[in-house]
């Protein structure tokens, strides 16, 4: 179906398609909030890296103005805008996973553990004593 010149051509897709999947899979499947971290920064890495391949241009240039103002048109250029779009990115980034680990902090002190399934255990018994302790304030006052 696929030849390998093909497989081959496209090995930085099938590269960055990998690592997306590493990452989501790491955000879905583990429970650790900081292993969701490192697969959600794994995510974002593969998208930058395919956008800054997709900006390549084979044999073109940086698209720079000529100091000697003669622009030859038979010139190709590579593509700036998915460069100067990813510099944003990786800012976004930096700033989501500082913020996440501010969080996990947070939610550390809090619960004294960063694992998802330990911490809804302790959030349901929390809910539990607070509704048994409603009710009997309520059963007291009848």
């Amino acid at each position: 179906m696929f030849e390998l010149d093909f497989i081959l051509g496209h090995m930085n897709y099938w590269l960055f398609t990998v690592l997306m999947m590493i990452g989501l899979y790491n955000v879905v499947a583990k429970g650790n909030l900081i292993k969701k971290v490192v697969g959600l920064n794994l995510f974002q890495a593969a998208v930058f890296m395919f956008y800054i391949s997709i900006g390549k241009v084979t044999g073109g240039t940086a698209p720079i103005f000529p100091t000697d103002m003669k622009i030859d048109p038979d010139v190709v250029y590579s593509n700036p805008l998915p460069h100067v779009l990813i510099l944003t990115a990786i800012v976004v980034g930096i700033a989501t996973t500082s913020l996440a680990l501010a969080l996990i902090v947070r939610i550390r002190e809090e619960f004294d553990t960063i694992e998802e399934d330990e911490i809804l255990e302790i959030e349901t018994e929390m809910v539990r004593k607070e509704n048994q302790a409603c009710g009997d304030v309520m059963g007291g006052a009848t």
